[in-house]
């Protein structure tokens, strides 16, 4: 097909943010190309934006992929409305080897190519930033400002890093070499070869309902930038986000010259639970995944064909053992329980207290003390009904708040949850956290029967754990850590000492630690080029975002040796 995108044109544009890509994941410095603020999209973007989403609702969502055999829907918003739109239903008989039939001039493209192709990709989403952010928060339940930067420029941002890691692996083995063997009095053995880095085959990116862009775009991209054709299943109730940038994706892959059918769109009819039979498809060679623990050692035990990446369930800890700053640790945690109703992976779920109480620069607070100025700093954070929506969001579906009502069972509430009204939106879900006291004495965790704060509890439910001394508190983050996972930890002391061993315990068992965060940098916010987001290194999940062992697997140099 003819290019309306030429290799130097792509050059021209996004060279450059490549190679500053490249250079902050290699200093970890901050960077980011996309702007975070609403109003950097310029006057009319804000409306622009809004009425392109409302333009999508009530309509059928065309793509021209093979395969089509029907129509499918059902989407509705966490704040109540239908969004009524109609996706193409794919026979995958058909798409997948359509899907196969492009992938060989993309692979030929070679990784330059490709990955500027993903950044213009990537700019045009960016264009659109306004438009998607209401895609993400009427199918995640997230307040609009986070839905337009974690589902807009951070998700962009993440992304983009893929890429980057991507181009960098497949560039570090030169593209030809000429090698010479000296022979003594005969002439030297010659050849000339050729390394080729050459993908492994479809990638299945199976999507999740909370950050369908932020959790999809770094597998997205790293397949497609290293030359894999992406078949995109998103979650049902959120499809809208993922099928604008499938869209986005073959208008751009069309207009460089190559076939659209490098990226196509998955749609599931109601309890058709499709992702398991693509999962163990032979055309399938990668899949991405995040959601429940459950599906994802199903798609790791099953899927043998395939490279697997999961995110699952984990346990978030933190330990306070001491803090210097009382009044900052308190509020830092407020908002990280409050955000996005608890509804992140990042999310803190386990508070482990000395039962003897810690030490602070306001004095020395007792257990209760703590988990009550806990209490009163969520209350104080969420007291306004206006910050409260704009912090909290909507819940996502009824399982969360089927959790949230049962959190009275688990055991003392220090602080109950309560509804809130949303002026634009009363259907919407609105509840504001729950924090629960529990014994955290080693004898009840140690048993044959681990307590309920052990397992996963999704959503506005964290628990305020009593440990008989700070030793204690390692050894249970260790135990939580080693046998339910977990992608953030976050610790408070003013001891070196202890410090130093949360942070042993961290390497030990490979999770991500976060200390004495007491400003406007919270536990479960990671910033891409500079933080990793899990380590693959326990159970919550088997890859970071991003590595270079989060690229590497998705692609194969293949060596051709030719006589000189």
């Amino acid at each position: 097909m003819a290019a309306q995108l030429s290799p130097q044109q792509l050059a021209d544009k996004h060279r450059s943010t490549l190679d500053q890509a490249l250079d902050a994941i290699r200093t970890r410095a901050y960077w980011s190309p996309h702007p975070e603020h609403p109003k950097a999209y310029g006057e009319s973007a804000a409306a622009d934006g809004l009425a392109a989403f409302q333009a999508l609702r009530g309509t059928r969502f065309e793509l021209d992929q093979p395969g089509t055999d029907g129509w499918t829907g059902g989407e509705i918003s966490p704040y109540g409305p239908a969004l009524d739109v109609e996706y193409p239903h794919a026979d995958p008989d058909v798409l997948l080897p359509a899907m196969r039939a492009s992938a060989g001039a993309w692979r030929e493209a070679g990784p330059e190519t490709r990955a500027l192709v993903c950044l213009e990709i990537l700019a045009r989403i960016s264009a659109r930033t306004h438009e998607f952010a209401h895609a993400v928060m009427h199918t995640s339940g997230q307040a609009f400002l986070m839905a337009l930067q974690a589902g807009g420029p951070h998700a962009q941002d993440r992304g983009l890093e893929a890429v980057a890691y991507a181009y960098q692996e497949q560039t570090r083995t030169p593209a030809a070499a000429d090698w010479s063997k000296p022979q003594g009095k005969r002439g030297p053995l010659e050849l000339r070869k050729t390394f080729t880095a050459v993908p492994r085959g479809i990638a299945l990116l199976i999507g999740c309902n909370t950050f369908p862009t932020w959790n999809g775009y770094p597998g997205l991209f790293a397949s497609l930038a290293t030359g894999n054709a992406v078949l995109v299943k998103p979650h049902p109730r959120a499809v809208l986000p993922l099928a604008l940038t499938v869209r986005v994706a073959r208008e751009v892959l069309a207009e460089a010259g190559f076939d659209p059918n490098l990226v196509a769109l998955a749609v599931e009819r109601p309890g058709e639970g499709i992702a398991k039979s693509l999962a163990v498809r032979p055309e399938i060679k990668i899949i991405d995944y995040t959601g429940s623990t459950a599906f994802g050692d199903w798609l790791e035990t099953h899927a043998r064909q395939a490279q697997v990446y999961t995110e699952k369930a984990g346990v978030n800890t933190v330990v306070i053992d001491s803090t210097g700053d009382y009044k900052g640790m308190l509020a830092n945690l407020a908002f990280s329980l409050s955000l996005y109703s608890g509804q992140m992976c990042t999310t803190p779920q386990n508070l482990l207290i000395p039962r003897d109480g810690i030490a602070t620069d306001a004095g020395d607070k007792s257990y209760d003390e703590v988990v009550a100025d806990l209490a009163a700093s969520v209350s104080g954070l969420l007291g306004d009904d206006a910050r409260a929506n704009a912090v909290l969001g909507a819940l996502v579906n009824p399982d969360v708040k089927a959790r949230l009502d049962a959190a009275a069972g688990l055991g003392d509430l220090a602080l109950a949850s309560r509804e809130i009204a949303h002026p634009d939106f009363p259907d919407a879900v609105v509840r504001t956290p729950a924090l629960v006291k529990a014994d955290g004495a080693r004898k009840t965790w140690e048993g044959a029967e681990e307590p309920g704060y052990l397992s996963e509890c999704f959503g506005p439910v964290s628990f305020a754990v009593a440990v008989d001394s700070t030793a204690d508190a390692l050894d249970l983050l260790r135990h939580t850590v080693r046998h339910r996972g977990a992608m953030t930890v976050g610790a408070y002391t003013t001891s070196p000492e202890t410090e130093r061993a949360v942070e042993d315990v961290c390497l030990e068992e490979s999770a991500q630690l976060s200390l004495n965060l007491t400003g406007g940098v919270y536990v479960n916010q990671t910033a891409a080029f500079s933080d990793f987001h899990g380590s693959g290194g326990n159970p919550a999940a088997n890859a970071a975002l991003c590595d270079a062992a989060f690229v590497a697997n998705r692609f194969r140099v293949v060596e051709v040796r030719r006589q000189a």
